[in-house]
């Protein structure tokens, strides 16, 4: 079984190559090999010349000529993934990828299809920082959940896992961040999907160390909600 790692990566020079190999380090259960599938989304720094130097026979590495948003390098990422699961890793070490055993577990037991990792069931180290982040999440969470029906405590989370043939089965639209709520829709209206969740640590950045995601993100957000669950197809 093979499990494929894609990150998308726009501004992240200086986190990059330690990501890279944190994620080859990473643990996973006997039986399973990785690949990575690292999407340059357009830097304007030197995340792509430093990708393409790590760029081997486990570590396969595609550009976007301009930046196009998370959403775009995760479509072009899952494009090119040759697994039979497929993990989200962000480029910028919020997310532990010594935990890929526990995201890993429910899909391998036979229980789950697609597992998310909430940041808010875990007993695991969590960087306090922005109060209102979390009521926003909070608020969008579960406005998906109403629409969903699902009762996931982090729909925004970085960290969801796919069996790749649920995976191939939604067509995603969205470029930037709106991208979490649109899977989350999608994969709510597949038949029979089997969705866990597993509690996980985080390691939040503030705006001056990069992060990236502002209100005009959480706006879209909402605005997917409804276009992707209000949607028929």
């Amino acid at each position: 079984m093979k499990l494929s790692i894609v990150i998308p990566v726009y501004n992240e020079e200086k986190s990059i190559t330690t990501t890279i190999q944190k994620v080859l380090q990473a643990p996973v259960p006997a039986g399973i090999t990785k690949e990575i599938v690292a999407v340059n989304d357009g830097s304007s720094d030197n995340s792509g010349t430093l990708l393409n130097e790590l760029q081997n026979d486990t570590i396969r590495v595609f550009h976007l000529e301009k930046n196009s948003g998370k959403g775009a390098a995760l479509r072009l990422g899952f494009s090119k993934a040759t697994g039979d699961i497929v993990l989200i890793q962000d480029a910028d070490l919020e997310y532990n990828p010594e935990e890929y055993p526990r995201l890993l577990q429910p899909i391998l037991d036979g229980q789950a299809d697609v597992v998310f990792g909430s940041r808010f069931i875990s007993t695991g180290p969590h960087r306090v920082l922005y109060f209102w982040h979390s009521v926003g999440n909070n608020c969008l969470t579960l406005l998906s959940n109403m629409f969903t029906d699902l009762n996931l405590t982090d729909m925004e989370t970085g960290y969801k896992v796919f069996k790749k043939t649920f995976l191939d089965q939604i067509t995603l639209e969205e470029n930037r961040f709106g991208i979490e709520p649109e899977i989350t829709a999608k994969v709510a209206k597949i038949p029979g999907i089997r969705v866990y969740e597993v509690g996980i640590s985080y390691f939040g950045r503030t705006y001056d160390e990069g992060k990236k995601i502002g209100w005009k993100d959480a706006v879209r957000a909402f605005f997917c909600i409804l276009k992707y669950n209000l949607r028929r197809s």
